[in-house]
């Protein structure tokens, strides 16, 4: 019989023999149900008393080494590291029987590091953290052996990377934006404040009645005057109200919500503690993404700076020991996103029972059918006051009427919708461009806008992971320096892409939908759609990372009437709708189209309206100004 099959090895006699030793090679296993290829260790397993399969003992040979051959040393039955490291099978295995040897690497009896594939399960085809390791990442082990040597059986990868130290220099922490030649039409800009007895609006941050403290930090950022989203955010959050606030990207929402929260914390006197082995935030601000709650946890370090409120995020990919010795130093305002948060809070770490304000931040992703359950979760555990008793604060670009229907589950009844109207006027602050490109000439044609665009910082938008990847090569190949971001890169390699496209040296980001939403990335100048999204939000959303605090920028759209045809009549309207000419060739598509995904013409000042108003809500973003990013992206819920 085959050499490779279930038990059965014909080797009688090992003594010297080229093919069999002790500590690993080709031959025989002391455990009889090893499985070749998935058992024991190389291409055939020995116990580590150097005894085969039929008793006889190994003498060495020119294949042994110590941790060498085909494989190396093991424990007890099929342990073993393979090419001396951890390469072929399984390390400290505890069967013989499939326990996730063969190509499989680990550190335990079922799958586990290294290896060309996850190993693992009882049949030596289930579950471990085997397969291609990324380079932070190492193995839970959990539990011990049979024989209590204490040799683990792994859990899946775990996260090692710990993310840079932050600057304490306050050039550093104070870096902003200086605001462009179109900020002072924010003044212009419409709004509507709907419910019961909304306090009068601010116009200048002295009037928002803040502590010495974050005016100063107010004038270190920058900020002169307020947007028209803290003009009125600011006093009805003061004034203790929910609220479900809808303005456009680059507007100014985290301070418009930061402020006003942080001011009431160094009121009341409220200090970190690092003295408690249960912080109890009084803060709870949740987003979707990892790049987007790291930018907020960025604001509020910002704006805390000098002050006893201490801000701290926490996030997947980076190491969860890190995370909760981050916690544990003291934390007023806790950062999250959603598994993550859970995450510390189920293991103890994160009390609930001092929450004043919950915030949702992008809250129509974060009330989607992603993120509901766990918003749900998180506002029904222990500890959590209920609605009545915290102040529940929600922002975004657009609310669909279904979502509001959902967020008035978390907010008081007598809360208060803001909605900002969207940049108008002739002259936009993004210019759209629509080119009509086929499926084979894109290449081409993205080769040609990055022509034009020179080392200025361009994102260039698709729909996938691997997409990402092959247009980044391509153009890298093409003596393009770019660097791209997406879902199945890690954390460090993520943070890596966005300090190399922030500093300039690879000026084209390519990105899939997590870059869409809520980055705020300085002077990017141009945007390109070269995969148009399922939905007119999303793109209204991507081209909006250009344009923002009052600066211009330039949005280039590939467009296929075969693939993009049911977006033609919803791209019609965002581009007249923000005064933007519209090709006579995309005016024929969209009226030859069948339908429009996610588009009601109705409304033309406000992106979103209070549905209890009645009437129609107006899913519509033909009012959204290019600056006025109002899309709803699609990242889907790895990237939390």
């Amino acid at each position: 019989m085959d050499e490779w099959e279930e038990g059965t090895t014909t080797t009688t006699s090992n003594n010297g023999s080229l093919w069999a030793s002790g500590e690993g090679s080709f031959g025989g296993d002391r455990a009889g149900r090893g499985k070749g290829f998935r058992s024991g260790g190389g291409f055939k397993s020995f116990s580590s008393a150097g005894i085969d399969e039929n008793g006889n003992e190994d003498k060495g040979s020119s294949w042994n080494s110590d941790e060498g051959g085909f494989r190396g040393r093991g424990r007890g039955r099929g342990g073993g590291r393979g090419f001396g490291g951890r390469g072929f099978r399984n390390e400290g295995g505890r069967d013989g029987d499939g326990d996730g040897g063969g190509f499989v690497g680990g550190l335990g009896g079922r799958g586990g590091r290294g290896g060309f594939r996850p190993g693992g399960g009882d049949g030596g085809r289930e579950g471990g953290g085997g397969g291609y390791r990324g380079k932070d990442e190492e193995v839970f082990s959990r539990g011990s052996n049979e024989c209590g040597e204490g040799d683990h059986e792994n859990a899946g990868p775990k996260v090692t990377y710990v993310p840079p130290a932050l600057s304490e220099d306050e050039s550093s922490i104070f870096a902003h934006y200086e605001s462009g030649i179109n900020f002072d039409k924010y003044d212009d800009i419409l709004v509507d404040v709907s419910g019961h007895d909304p306090p009068k609006a601010i116009m200048t941050f002295e009037e928002a009645a803040l502590c010495e403290s974050l005016n100063r930090n107010v004038s270190k950022s920058g900020y002169k005057k307020p947007t028209p989203v803290q003009k009125h955010g600011i006093p009805i959050i003061s004034a203790g109200r929910d609220l479900m606030a809808c303005a456009q990207t680059g507007s100014g929402k985290t301070a418009a919500f930061l402020l006003p929260i942080l001011q009431r914390l160094m009121a009341d006197g409220v200090a970190a503690s690092q003295f408690s082995e249960v912080q109890e935030p009084e803060v709870i601000v949740v987003a979707p993404t990892r790049e987007l709650i790291n930018q907020i946890y960025m604001e509020a370090r910002k704006f805390a700076h000098g002050t006893c409120v201490r801000p701290v995020v926490v996030y997947g990919g980076i190491s969860t020991g890190y995370t909760i010795r981050e916690v544990l130093k003291g934390c007023n305002v806790l950062c999250g996103t959603p598994g993550r948060l859970l995450d510390i809070i189920g293991r103890g770490k994160i009390g609930l029972s001092k929450v004043r304000y919950l915030v949702l931040d992008e809250a129509d992703r974060m009330l989607d059918m992603g993120f509901e359950p766990d918003m749900r979760k998180l506002v029904s555990s222990p500890g959590m006051p209920p609605k009545e008793d915290r102040q529940t604060l929600m922002f975004s670009a657009t609310y669909p009427e279904d979502i509001q229907r959902l967020a008035a589950d978390f907010l008081k009844t007598d809360y208060l919708f803001l909605a900002v109207g969207v940049v108008g006027g002739a002259c936009s602050d993004v210019e759209q461009v629509v080119v009509q490109v086929t499926k084979f000439s894109k290449r081409d044609q993205l080769l040609e806008v990055l022509k034009t665009t020179g080392t200025e910082r361009t994102m260039v938008f698709v729909e996938t992971k691997r997409q990402a990847d092959f247009i980044a090569t391509f153009l890298c190949q093409e003596k393009v320096p770019t660097t791209s971001i997406h879902g199945d890169r890690e954390q460090r390699e993520r943070e890596q892409a966005l300090g190399d496209f922030r500093s300039g040296k690879c000026p084209v980001l390519v990105a899939t939908s997590v870059a869409a939403r809520g980055l705020d990335i300085k002077d990017v100048q141009h945007v390109v759609n070269f995969d148009l999204p399922n939905n007119i939000d999303e793109y209204v959303h991507r081209i909006g990372r250009t344009g923002r605090c009052g600066n211009t920028g330039k949005a280039v759209c590939f467009f296929d009437p075969e693939a993009d045809g049911n977006l033609a009549r919803s791209l019609v309207k965002v581009l007249s709708g923000a005064q933007q000419e519209v090709p006579k060739w995309l005016e024929e598509v969209a009226f030859n189209a069948h339908g429009t995904i996610g588009f009601n013409p109705g409304g033309r000042v406000f992106a979103s309206t209070d549905s209890r108003k009645g009437g129609s809500f107006q899913n519509d973003r033909t009012t959204s100004q290019p600056a006025a990013a109002l899309g709803v992206a699609g990242d889907d819920d790895e990237w939390e």
